[in-house]
């Protein structure tokens, strides 16, 4: 009987490891057997989760959150691009890095992937504001230092871009252009037209503007290993380009379900403090010089590497 009642266990057990693997978003819960945001393990019901609301005028202004050093940014590749069931990701190799900005160590790049709805004001994770943007791209680093990472809160720096409509974004084509040939799970495909990072972003000047937190990975396990990044400056797709992604690409085998609102509700932001790069603006003006050296100074630390 002892040994039945073991056995027993032990099934309860492997089945309940096997749902709690099988995550999926609100919307894929709503039509298959798999486990909503609601229900996600790990890290998931902890207090330094992410994404979240930044209220703009409560954010601290921090002066060292200054110029990111950016180096293999603008190397043009043609990527590997995948279906992992739950978005896009575009592998990034190990030659891209960022430092500065704030951040207490060199990070590599190793992939970035993005969120997205239909409805152009329903796709970011992150809001600002209240306000929800048409999707979300997140950059993912690693601290370069494997002793610097260990039981760290910021193991992980993600810098997060938020999407707006706008006109086409000859930079974003390339992706948005290999999506048909990766419509299901587990395929993947490579850029036929190379590309670098910095085609992908906003204007250089304009990566200086940004809000930082520590915070989580938005998929499970959720761990709270993140040191956030979100940028003020939207980058602009044509909603076409937008509604590619929806249209695309699916988040089953049989094509049935289409891959959108791949988004984790917004969570709680706690006793967290919320920082921003710069003041909100000036109440005097400036002669122009004054106004002109930061930015000169940020793309000279960032850029001419």
């Amino acid at each position: 009987m002892r040994l039945l009642l073991a056995l027993l266990a032990l099934v309860r057990y492997r089945s309940s490891a096997g749902a709690e693997s099988h995550w999926c978003y609100e919307a894929q819960a709503k039509a298959s057997d798999c486990l909503g945001p609601d229900q996600w393990g790990g890290d998931c019901k902890k207090t330094r989760q992410s994404p979240i609301n930044i209220v703009t005028t409560k954010a601290q202004v921090d002066k060292t959150l200054g110029c990111f050093s950016f180096s293999g940014y603008d190397k043009k590749q043609k990527w590997a691009v995948q279906n992992n069931g739950h978005s896009v990701m575009v592998l990034l190799g190990n030659e891209a890095t960022v430092a500065g900005g704030g951040l207490a160590a060199r990070y590599r790049a190793t992939q970035l992937h993005l969120h997205w709805s239909r409805e152009l004001d329903a796709g970011s994770e992150h809001s600002l504001d209240g306000e929800r943007f048409a999707m979300e791209m997140h950059i993912v680093h690693k601290k370069e230092n494997p002793k610097e990472a260990q039981d760290s809160k910021d193991e992980i720096a993600v810098l997060a871009f938020l999407v707006e409509a706008g006109p086409r974004n000859d930079g974003f084509q390339p992706l948005v252009e290999v999506l048909s040939a990766i419509p299901r799970p587990t395929m993947s495909t490579t850029m036929k037209q190379s590309i670098s990072l910095l085609d992908l972003l906003p204007e250089k000047e304009k990566l200086r503007h940004y809000f930082r937190y520590l915070g989580s990975l938005t998929t499970p396990s959720c761990d709270e290993k993140v040191v956030w990044t979100v940028f003020e400056e939207p980058i602009q797709l044509h909603q076409d380009q937008i509604l590619a992604f929806s249209e695309k690409l699916y988040y089953d085998n049989q094509q049935k379900l289409n891959m959108t609102d791949n988004v984790r509700p917004l969570q709680r932001r706690g006793q967290r403090p919320v920082f921003r790069s710069r003041a909100p603006g000036r109440l005097l003006p400036l002669p122009l010089p004054a106004l002109l050296a930061p930015t000169l100074s940020c793309l000279v630390a960032g850029f001419l590497r």
